[in-house]
Parts: structure tokens; C-alpha cells; sequence
């Protein structure tokens, strides 16, 4: 018979979290854009949606990788489309930035480039001069 494998949880330090201070500075841009509504299914977490924007953000793991604290994946990457469209997300962000610590004082003279390099279609120039 086929044991079942224990998942391994790792407890996520603080640095995924958002502050009360900045939460509260966000709280007033996101409860008056986007109220609750009186009937149906309720929404998730705003905070644990920005918590799970920033770790995807942080680590580039893939939406559907996120971890089952910050809710549902589909959900966080849903509400995260919406805020990028409605021009919410850069205001969260400059929010972000001027509140915490661990984001100020990034150094921009190291920078990083990902690419995909592959051979031209049609061959391209044969002199290469």
C-alpha cells in the first residue's frame, strides 16, 4: 500500500507580509473603489491578495504555485489583472515603496535580463560582417 506523502509547510517570514501602517494607506484607496457588495459570494482578502502579488513578484513563481495562505490563485491573479487595468495597482505600489523598509534602497546598478535566443527563421545574412 502506497504511503501518502506529507506536505512540507515552511513558515513564511515577515518580509512576505505587508505592515499595518502601509495596509491602512492601501485600505483608503481599495474600500472606496471597491466597496462590498450587499448580496452574493463574498470576495477574498484584499491583504492576503497583495501579500500573494508580492511573493509571486518576489520569487516569479507561477499564479497556480502560489501558496493556499494567500487564498485562491486564480482569484489573486484575477483581482491583480483588474487593479493593473484600473490603474489602482501603481498607486498601491507607491504606497508599497514609500512604506516599507524592505523595499527602499534597491540597488539599480545591478540589473538582470532574461531572454530567449533561438536561430533566425529564414537563415538570415550569411556574411555576419
Amino acid at each position: 500500500m502506497a504511503r501518502k506523502k506529507k506536505a512540507i509547510t515552511v513558515p513564511l517570514e515577515t518580509i512576505w507580509e505587508i505592515p499595518d501602517a502601509a495596509w491602512e494607506r492601501l485600505q483608503l484607496i481599495l474600500a472606496p473603489t471597491y466597496p462590498p457588495k450587499p448580496t452574493g459570494r463574498g470576495r477574498i482578502d484584499f491583504r492576503k491578495a497583495i501579500d500573494g502579488i508580492i511573493f509571486r513578484l518576489r520569487t516569479g513563481c507561477q499564479w497556480n504555485h502560489l501558496p493556499k495562505i494567500f487564498g485562491d490563485d486564480s482569484s489573486v491573479h484575477r483581482w491583480f489583472q483588474r487593479w493593473v487595468d484600473d490603474a489602482i495597482f501603481v498607486q498601491l505600489w507607491a504606497i508599497l515603496l514609500e512604506e516599507c523598509d524592505e523595499l527602499t534602497g534597491v540597488e539599480w546598478q545591478w540589473q538582470a535580463v532574461d531572454g530567449c535566443l533561438g536561430k533566425a527563421r529564414f537563415g538570415g545574412k550569411k556574411n555576419r560582417a
